[in-house]
């Protein structure tokens, strides 16, 4: 399978969802807008598109962010959907995704950064992908908003500080707003970005200290992704078979 990647900077990495992809042996591809890297102008080579984290917002324009441009960001993301690929979006990511949905992101309730538990819905305890979570995980946070919710969309996991940690906005299609890619390696270059922060908040109840976050073990948490991503790809593998066309597109 063809795994291709959007990075908006060096320190929101793809972590464990590389890690996954190469143990795979999947065919991989990135786009890494920091370094103006081009994104591919259609998703006919693409299997499953894996839209990464940042410190921007859907709103964020080139003016603010050279390197940003959420306009084609979104166009190649319903792109991607609507030839029956497979998107996963990451914090900024799931964002996106909502946004070219047709769903406005929003501000979180609130800030959280560091590693706290999601809850699955009764959606999400019903949805085979992401059943094998359990009731409750602790999983990694960074992020200050969250995705929008389509009229179809199901919200398959929220936490204490944000409704919308998981969202299915169809079988092939879901936005994580929890980081479940982190590992020691990106929670080290993350920190190192916000280091002043996060030594001096005294404002944000779901925001950690550096040590803290770093002393959790985040295994557990990337091996429940690996098997999300597993199901995932094997629905899409099952899917493509009912329609051979687009398996042809692909050649």
């Amino acid at each position: 399978m063809h795994i291709h990647f959007i990075q908006h900077e060096v320190f929101e990495a793809p972590g464990a969802c590389l890690e996954w992809a190469k143990d795979r042996k999947h065919d991989i591809t990135f786009s890494k807008v920091y370094e103006n890297q081009p994104l591919p102008e259609t998703a006919d080579n693409i299997d499953i598109l894996i839209v990464m984290g940042g410190p921007q917002d859907p709103g964020t324009t080139r003016e603010e962010c050279p390197h940003f441009d959420a306009h084609a960001e979104k166009a190649l993301i319903q792109k991607a959907v609507e030839a029956g690929r497979a998107v996963v979006g990451i914090c900024l990511g799931s964002q996106l995704i909502g946004e070219a949905l047709g769903a406005r992101f929003e501000h979180s309730p609130e800030k959280e950064i560091g590693v706290f538990p999601i809850r699955l819905t009764a959606d999400g305890l019903k949805d085979e992908k992401l059943n094998h979570f359990g009731a409750s995980l602790a999983v990694g946070h960074w992020h200050n908003d969250m995705p929008g919710l389509t009229p179809q969309s199901k919200v398959m996991a929220t936490s204490a500080g944000c409704p919308r940690q998981i969202v299915a906005y169809s079988n092939l299609v879901y936005g994580f707003q929890c980081h479940m890619e982190l590992t020691p390696e990106v929670v080290e270059l993350l920190i190192a970005e916000e280091l002043d922060f996060l030594e001096n908040n005294t404002v944000h109840a779901y925001v950690q200290k550096p040590e803290e976050i770093c002393k959790h073990n985040f295994s557990e948490m990337n091996e429940k992704l690996f098997q999300f991503l597993d199901k995932l790809a094997e629905e899409y593998r099952l899917t493509s078979s009912l329609f051979p066309d687009l398996e042809k597109t692909k050649k």
